[in-house]
């Protein structure tokens, strides 16, 4: 029966969607009405159903469960059949929310500025990569991703561009540009600043002092939820050594500590705690993270990792639950040493808003784990770079030629501008970035014709987290760096324009109005056999799934 709900469910979405793009109404008021709508007749068929079996069987006294696990019917990336299959039984998610209570922030597109008005471009650092998480999940549920859940440059920071890392310094940065293959009409260069932070060898890392809190509320009831965390934390367990310990608090209705810090000689009475996980009562996230920072203060330890990571869709419903309350209890931490890793789980009720400005605030990051593939990724193979920082409030600032540049725009970053005062205010809030991590900034820029020359100087700003002394370091580019042609630049340089073109188009965004997905397709399919990234494959699968969605979307009804 749940099946079938399901597909109805799915059916109605994929309908309003249309109706939103033929109707310009709002899409999600629409969904809900119609949503609301099916699962009144399905309880109406449920009951019907049920009264025949009874009046013309009579009551059976076998109970046998015909619902699959989660487990048997998932499929190889950890999915259930569809996007809505890991509800438990009933119709309603948890919390009476509704299925699309879905919370992103739009942060606009940044626009072209001309170098005569402002020749300066000023960001923070940042390494979040959720956003392209985020949209695969939703591609993959057999749905567009809304456009403000789109975030360029965690699509781009999401791909590896095998930068040379630096021997001794915090960063090196690295340039390369050529005519945009996606700005082709508007004669535009496009310009990449590809900055790689130093790598901290595995056994060089500090010990860690983990803080997990963890969000076992109704919300989390779902195995692509709680599931998946314990199964992600089990990973974890499994890559922590000697001096590493773990303490763990959960919150539903009330907060409390499951595990008080553990060493890894304690393994198992880590894992007990981890399988014992529960969900309960409804969401006090404010009480999670004052007990979890509590307990992070009194074991921290001077000269390891002390950080806190949630693991929530960051939905919060008792308590203080205003985003200010609990942004302000978070970033009066950071100077006691105690930083913030947030992860998100599930879909459905999920508050990307919440989860990223508690990373921001924290002097962290914000990552989205929907398969265990991308657990393996944050807590296995990148994990010395998810703990380790090598350099706090990191920031960026472009200085364009006005004699060579007319104008540039930054793909992007919208939510991580800054005032170009701030860029050397060292109060000012940069981003922090972790052992081995790199950013990379692509910006389109117009010529001016027949000039050569020095086109850009590039600063870097950035504090030590050990000695807190402050590094400013700067990168001149020249006209002639540009390569002719876009097709003799990189593979990874094209992956990256390729991977930008992809958010643009799916955003929305008013640069990319006449971008095509098959030419991103294109791209990306003449760099397979050259590029390493392993997730290129995935990527064009991905690209593929939303050409055809877009596609559908667009169907006029009969």
């Amino acid at each position: 029966m749940k099946r079938q709900q399901n597909l109805v469910i799915q059916w109605v979405s994929s309908y309003v969607r249309v109706l939103y793009v033929k109707k310009k109404g709002d899409y999600s008021i629409m969904k809900a009405k119609f949503i609301s709508l099916c699962q009144l007749l399905i309880v109406l068929a449920v009951c019907s159903l049920v009264v025949l079996i009874y009046m013309g069987c009579g009551a059976s006294d076998d109970d046998d469960d015909d619902d699959v696990s989660y487990a048997e019917s998932g499929d190889a990336y950890g999915y259930a059949d569809s996007a809505f299959d890991s509800f438990p039984p009933g119709l309603n998610p948890p919390n009476g929310a509704a299925f699309d209570d879905v919370f992103f922030k739009d942060y606009g597109t940044n626009p072209f500025i001309d170098t005569e008005d402002d020749h300066f471009s000023t960001f923070g650092m940042d390494v979040d990569t959720a956003s392209y998480s985020v949209t695969r999940r939703y591609l993959r549920d057999g749905l567009l991703p809304p456009p403000e859940a789109v975030r360029v440059e965690e699509f781009v920071n999401a791909f590896d561009y095998d930068y040379e890392a630096p021997l001794h310094d915090a960063f090196a940065v690295h340039i390369e540009g050529a005519p945009s293959k996606f700005g082709e009409g508007k004669r535009l260069q496009l310009l990449r600043i590809g900055i790689q932070g130093r790598v901290v060898p595995t056994e060089n890392r500090k010990d860690a002092i983990l803080t997990f809190v963890i969000d076992v509320s109704g919300s989390m009831a779902m195995e692509n939820r709680l599931g998946l965390v314990k199964r992600s934390l089990r990973l974890l367990v499994g890559q922590l050594r000697p001096g590493d310990e773990v303490g763990i608090v959960t919150y539903g209705s009330r907060a409390k500590v499951l595990l008080p810090h553990t060493g890894v000689e304690g393994r198992e009475e880590i894992l007990w705690a981890i399988d014992s996980l529960a969900p309960e009562g409804a969401t006090n996230a404010e009480e999670g993270l004052r007990i979890g920072y509590d307990l992070a203060l009194k074991n921290a330890r001077f000269g390891s990792i002390n950080r806190v990571i949630l693991c929530s869709d960051g939905v919060a419903n008792v308590g203080e639950t205003g985003h200010d309350s609990i942004l302000r209890e978070i970033r009066a931490h950071v100077e006691e040493g105690i930083t913030l890793t947030t992860i998100g789980f599930g879909m459905g009720n999920f508050n990307d808003i919440l989860m990223e400005q508690l990373a921001n605030k924290g002097n962290g990051s914000y990552a989205y784990v929907d398969t265990l593939y991308e657990a393996k990724r944050i807590f296995v193979a990148n994990l010395t770079g998810t703990l380790q920082v090598i350099a706090r409030d990191a920031k960026v600032q472009v200085d364009f030629n006005p004699r060579v540049v007319s104008r540039f725009r930054l793909l992007g970053y919208e939510n991580r501008r800054l005032d170009h005062d701030d860029f050397r205010d060292d109060d000012a809030d940069g981003g922090e970035i972790g052992s081995g991590h790199s950013v990379t900034a692509l910006y389109e820029i117009k010529l001016h014709e027949g000039t050569v020359g020095q086109l850009a100087t590039v600063f870097i700003r950035h504090e030590d987290p050990d000695t807190r002394q402050v590094t400013e370091i700067s990168e001149d580019i020249f006209a002639a760096e540009l390569t002719d042609a876009f097709e003799d630049t990189s593979p990874e340089f094209q992956l990256a324009a390729a991977v930008a073109e992809f958010a643009e188009i799916l955003r929305d965004s008013f640069w990319a109005q006449e971008g095509s997905l098959e030419t991103v397709n294109q791209v990306i399919e003449g760099l397979l056999p050259q590029i390493r990234d392993e997730r290129s494959d995935e990527l064009l699968h991905l690209v593929n799934q939303a050409a055809r969605f877009k596609e559908r979307s667009t169907e006029p009804i009969e």
